[in-house]
């Protein structure tokens, strides 16, 4: 899920398809070690925290800290292998660059490039489905009478995605200094909620034993709801790929990714543990599993349970909206440039491929990929038990699993190639990333309520091949030419 906004646009590589003959400038190296600190933080830390810390703590009550612990210790296995490979090729185009070099198999290589653009798509659903309650229930604090049901709420996410759609068609640079500003925002929220927290604790309103029971709304052992809560808090994970795709405007990565990635996995996972603790702190024993309104998140419950006397909750939605427009902005921006760049190397129809004429945005590919954004939060408010927040995050969660094993296993495929620079990871980790990844994309870690994430999945995935079937047919029948990545480093066009 990148930032392109942050990067010098122009026509594609050579050999990618393009619309005129001039070169692409390079990329400007503009991020020193804070600002990618900040790009980092702000990435992980946008949606995830506020939707799924109320849905990790109705899995095991008290102990919902240790989910996101865990998960956070799984990802940075994974960041060891991403730090390796960023390291020893330097190129914007992330997993599915690592995948391409380490198979060759541009098959293989365009189910990993879809999959990461499919997990933009469920996790832009999410955020939409969760800024437009959260929207909705500002305006009801304002304005007396402004619905705030489930039909609301479905037409506002909709209307989301049409602005994000808008956005993205307008081509507008998402610039780093814009994302430092909305990570302020997120950071601001947070510290409401943590101070909140340890202030209910200081006056007595906490009881400290809650942060060791376990609780779970079904009959479940502690393995097993430990084991489900940590693939729901793997949405928290969302924008920990996003990273490796600001190599090219970071000076010395080599130097400076291995130091940041760590410190900002360390800082984001503090910062969800103190989350985690205040929710657990402030709730009452009994509610972590039935927030006022489960699509706007547990944490607008903990900042008008713990502070009722002090009007932040009149505030608090719209700080979210902020925070995880961020988040849905940049994975539709993402979802789309990825689609595109397949399409301009003709591994999906090139009709996906088309610019508007002025703006050099990829009309085509927006379009398409709002219409399966907008069809998924049709779907799972209508046709599923699951409520969307736990449906699309979980469905992102498994789509970066996957991803996370297949990346851990490219890692070690590499290791043949040695180039004597940038950073090493100790052999175990990878293996072990690998494992623990993969284990947790089987049902054995979900709820049987939460096997609609397969469908959801396999759906958008059945629709990739489809497209790479017909393409590939096109280009066999009619222009008598191979199917597969031209230039795989320049991914996103």
């Amino acid at each position: 899920m990148s930032n392109d906004a942050s990067r010098t646009t122009g026509p594609g590589p050579a050999g990618a398809g393009t619309d005129d003959d001039r070169s692409e400038p390079g990329l400007t190296r503009v991020m020193g070690p804070r600002l990618l600190l900040l790009f980092i933080v702000g990435d992980i830390i946008g949606a995830g925290i506020f939707a799924v810390t109320g849905k990790v703590a109705g899995e095991v009550g008290g102990l919902a800290w240790l989910p996101f612990l865990l998960a956070f210790a799984i990802a940075t296995m994974t960041a060891f292998s991403y730090l390796e490979l960023v390291t020893k090729y330097p190129e914007a185009a992330g997993a599915a660059l690592y995948v391409h070099k380490a198979f060759g198999i541009h098959f293989v290589t365009f189910l990993v490039a879809f999959t990461v653009a499919c997990s933009g798509i469920t996790s832009a659903s999410t955020s939409s489905s969760l800024l437009a309650s959260n929207f909705l229930i500002g305006l009801d604090e304002l304005v007396d009478g402004v619905p705030t049901g489930e039909t609301a709420s479905l037409v506002a996410a909709l209307v989301f995605m049409g602005v994000l759609a808008a956005v993205n068609l307008r081509g507008v640079g998402e610039s780093v200094k814009f994302n430092v500003v909305l990570t302020s925002i997120s950071l601001l929220a947070l510290s409401l909620v943590i101070l909140i927290g340890f202030w209910a604790i200081g006056t007595g309103n906490g009881d400290p034993a809650r942060l060791v029971a376990f609780e779970t709304s079904e009959d479940k052992s502690l393995y097993l709801g430990v084991t489900v809560a940590t693939t729901i808090a793997f949405f928290a994970m969302v924008g920990f790929e996003d990273s490796v795709n600001m190599v090219e405007e970071t000076k010395e990565p080599e130097r400076t990714f291995p130091r940041i990635m760590f410190t900002a996995l360390g800082v984001c996972a503090l910062l969800y543990m103190l989350v985690a603790v205040a929710v657990i702190m402030v709730i009452p024993e009994g509610d972590l599993t039935s927030p006022s309104n489960p699509d706007a998140g547990i944490l607008l419950d903990v900042v008008k349970v713990g502070a009722p006397g002090i009007p932040i909750d009149d505030i608090f939605p719209f700080l979210t909206v902020f925070a995880v427009g961020n988040t849905a902005l940049i994975n539709m921006l993402m979802a789309s440039r990825l689609v595109y760049g397949m399409a301009r190397q003709e591994v999906l129809p090139p009709v996906l491929g088309k610019v508007l004429p002025g703006r050099r945005s990829p009309w085509t590919a927006i379009a398409f990929t709002t219409v399966l954004a907008m069809g998924l939060i049709v779907y799972v408010r209508t046709q599923s038990e699951s409520d969307i927040v736990s449906a699309l995050s979980g469905t992102t969660g498994l789509l970066l699993l996957g991803v996370f094993a297949i990346v851990n296993v490219s890692c070690l495929v590499l290791r043949r190639d040695d180039t004597g620079r940038g950073f090493r990871a100790p052999t175990a980790i990878p293996v072990l990333g690998a494992i623990l990844s993969a284990a947790l994309v089987g049902p054995w870690a979900r709820n049987s309520a939460d096997y609609i994430q397969y469908r959801i999945a396999a759906g958008l995935l059945v629709i990739g091949v489809v497209l790479w079937a017909l393409t590939w047919l096109t280009n066999r029948g009619v222009r008598a030419k191979k199917t597969g990545f031209r230039d795989i480093e320049h991914l996103e066009g």
